[in-house]
């Protein structure tokens, strides 16, 4: 008989790792990964991507600014509520522009292959 999962949020494991963001898994198949990453405030992530990976998020907790583009000149900025979607290989970082509130994402990474590519930087 089919049933119902629930993974507490004290149950995450812990994700791949990018200097500045902790990232926790809930469900992993060969296919797609759901998890939750946390950005303490005022913090600037290492630049990444999610190698061909697809990256969709929801924003549930604080603000947070996604820097990206040539020479890592664009951003977008994000609230709460806010949905958003990185395409694979898009090198960005998460900034949380609020030193004094954690931002937190829900988010599905689709696809195959790495969920997390830390590289130096964008090109120019």
């Amino acid at each position: 008989m089919a049933t119902i999962e629930v993974v507490r949020s004290r149950e995450l494991h812990r994700g791949d790792s990018t200097e500045g963001i902790v990232r926790e898994r809930a469900f992993e198949d060969d296919r797609a990964v759901v998890g939750r990453s946390r950005i303490s405030g005022g913090v600037v992530s290492a630049w990444h991507h999610h190698g061909t990976r697809h990256l969709y998020g929801f924003l549930v907790a604080g603000r947070i600014r996604f820097d990206y583009g040539p020479a890592g000149r664009e951003f977008v900025a994000l609230t709460i509520g806010d949905f958003f979607h990185i395409p694979p290989g898009l090198v960005h970082r998460d900034v949380n522009p609020d030193r004094r509130e954690e931002a937190v994402v829900v988010h599905v990474t689709v696809g195959q292959g790495p969920t997390v590519v830390n590289v130096a930087g964008p090109r120019g």
